[in-house]
């Protein structure tokens, strides 16, 4: 039998003995980084649709200018996530302004190639480091205490197929997808005793403009799975309390990882 868990309260006991609800994706206050495109917006869009407040951050206020005329009821808040004192900001715009945020979904990334057999640059390096892993980590120690506090609370983390089995030519991309991972175990583990369920959602390759900035048309999509599907089976994890959650191709790539890795780099 088939059961709309989107609405459906089931109580379940866990070993400390406190009680947990199945996650419910309506009547959310809902936040997420790198929302103005791709997965990010995929997201907004859908938490629109059930019903949740939402709200966005990114850097292109043109995109949230226009975001903001497509979908009033969305959220629009500008912020360089690459800069710690913007997420500084941005926490406490939200806290003070959206009071009852309780989930927090961190999405933002930049995919670069890395030729790591040569002298680099690291201004790029660091960059990408500071969106896709330090971002993550000081944005959940941020609203981590706020987030104890609330009912159906979680904090989303959207890692990668590829932190199991990297692709070489973007090195350091991979190795962020690994380390945000792994901080996602030990995140989990720290929250243990408090309502806050923390998820970690795998995508395989999505057709959205992930890596635009290595290409010299900045219009080329990244390929991969249509966004609608790997959406249907993202929300799914999430309705279902699936923690950990590899989507699509990612399934193998995370259940064979030294395989894969020979195959993608032959």
């Amino acid at each position: 039998m088939h059961l709309n868990i989107a609405y459906l309260y089931i109580s379940k006991r866990n070993p400390f003995g406190s009680n947990i609800l199945i996650m419910k994706t309506t009547n959310n206050t809902i936040l997420i980084t790198g929302g103005t495109s791709g997965i990010g917006l995929a997201f907004a869009e859908e938490f629109l649709k059930l019903g949740n407040k939402v709200i966005i951050c990114g850097r292109r206020v043109e995109r949230l200018n226009v975001l903001k005329i497509k979908h009033p009821d969305l959220i629009t808040i500008t912020c360089d996530i690459a800069d710690a004192n913007q997420r500084e900001d941005l926490c406490n715009t939200v806290l003070k302004d959206y009071p009852d945020t309780n989930i927090v979904m961190n999405n933002a990334g930049i995919q670069l190639a890395t030729d790591l057999t040569q002298p680099i640059n690291l201004g790029p390096i660091r960059e990408e480091i500071e969106i896709n892993l330090i971002a993550p980590i000081h944005l959940g120690s941020l609203f981590a205490k706020h987030l104890t506090t609330k009912n159906n609370s979680a904090l989303i983390n959207i890692s990668s197929g590829l932190a199991f089995a990297p692709i070489s030519f973007m090195p350091v991309y991979c190795a962020t997808k690994a380390a945000l991972h792994s901080l996602t175990l030990s995140l989990r583990h720290q929250l243990k005793n408090t309502p806050v369920k923390v998820f970690e959602i795998i995508p395989p390759s999505t057709d959205t403009e992930l890596g635009h900035q290595r290409r010299a048309d900045k219009t080329q999509s990244h390929g991969g799975i249509p966004l609608h599907e790997f959406l249907a089976e993202a929300m799914e994890a999430i309705k279902n309390d699936v923690l950990e959650a590899p989507i699509g191709q990612s399934k193998g790539l995370r259940a064979k990882r030294e395989e894969m890795f020979h195959i993608m780099n032959p």
